[in-house]
């Protein structure tokens, strides 16, 4: 069953947006300067898995097993932040947004002193936090039931604008807020992507405001209105 957000539902697609624009950002770290592996999009990670069984393919299966497990691991805490806060919405996203933002930020702080090295094998520190830190996010998010805003898959997005458009029949509805999803992972990645030629941790870092922007707006943001009672 959907958790009613704790803000109205503009509000809610606008914080959901802000974390699914931090995916694209750490996703384009991790393909570029983490060794091809995905940390919050684990989609492509189970296909990787699949070339273990193929010599030589030129894959970083550790990374990719370490991304896996890490990002399951967040999910089951995900889970039980949801569970143990079940009766305060509000307090049960401080806790799990406050603690993605807290993990950002400590690995930004850990790959810009150079006390993890993201270029040996330091890097599956990063890989393993991160994608703790974005399988708890995912958990988080689909406790909304808006299909399109797991924050962290397209697939179903892409799937629902193809099925739903006026092309195959549809009515088109929701298209806007589909293609608003796609854009603004892409241009996390573009963000990403273009930071991550001169810089890492700053781009952690810039995730983890964002994050925190989302959890100002579930914290701070205008209430859901109200219907009035039958008759008045």
């Amino acid at each position: 069953m959907a958790v009613a957000s704790p803000v109205s539902q503009r509000s809610t697609v606008v914080a959901l947006l802000l974390l699914t624009f931090a995916t694209g950002l750490v996703d384009a770290i991790s393909v570029l300067a983490l060794g091809h592996v995905f940390v919050a999009n684990m989609t492509g990670n189970v296909i990787f898995l699949g070339f273990w069984f193929v010599p030589h393919s030129g894959v970083d299966m550790t990374a990719a097993v370490i991304a896996f497990a890490s990002f399951l691991l967040g999910t089951v805490l995900g889970g039980r932040f949801a569970r143990h806060f079940d009766r305060e919405v509000r307090g049960w996203l401080t806790a799990a947004l406050g603690t993605e933002v807290v993990l950002l930020v400590a690995l930004a702080v850990l790959a810009g002193t150079g006390v993890v090295n993201y270029h040996d094998d330091g890097k599956l520190i990063l890989i393993a936090g991160l994608a703790v830190t974005f399988g708890a996010q995912n958990a988080a998010a689909r406790q909304f039931g808006i299909q399109e805003l797991s924050t962290t898959v397209l697939t179903s997005t892409l799937v629902g604008i193809g099925v739903d458009s006026r092309l195959a029949g549809g009515n088109g509805e929701r298209q806007k807020l589909r293609y608003g999803v796609v854009v603004t992972m892409c241009a996390g990645a573009m963000v990403g992507a273009t930071m991550t030629r001169w810089m890492v941790a700053p781009v952690i870092a810039l995730a983890a405001v964002v994050v925190a922007g989302s959890l100002a707006v579930f914290r701070y943001g205008p209430q859901p209105v109200t219907p009035p009672p039958p008759g008045r």
